[in-house]
């Protein structure tokens, strides 16, 4: 590996949703812990609860594991 983690969670974006990539590949977008658990498992990646801590694993950009709201303000 070249030192950069196989597995980038993006940004939430506006609608709570994270673009995963794995090994440069996009994968698809996140709603959940769960849905980026269940893109690890469908690429043969590790996925036991210690997994999304992982540095050497996942990297995650504007927030961890736990935050999927994009900071924008609610509508009314």
């Amino acid at each position: 590996m070249d030192g950069q983690p196989p597995v980038v969670v993006q940004p939430p974006a506006t609608d709570g949703g994270r673009l995963v990539t794995i090994r440069g590949e996009r994968m698809g977008v996140a709603y959940s812990l769960f849905d980026v658990l269940d893109l690890l498992h469908r690429e043969g990646l590790p996925t036991a609860d210690t997994a999304v801590d992982d540095t050497e694993l996942i990297e995650w950009q504007g927030g961890g594991p736990y935050d999927w709201n994009s900071g924008a303000p609610e509508e009314a």
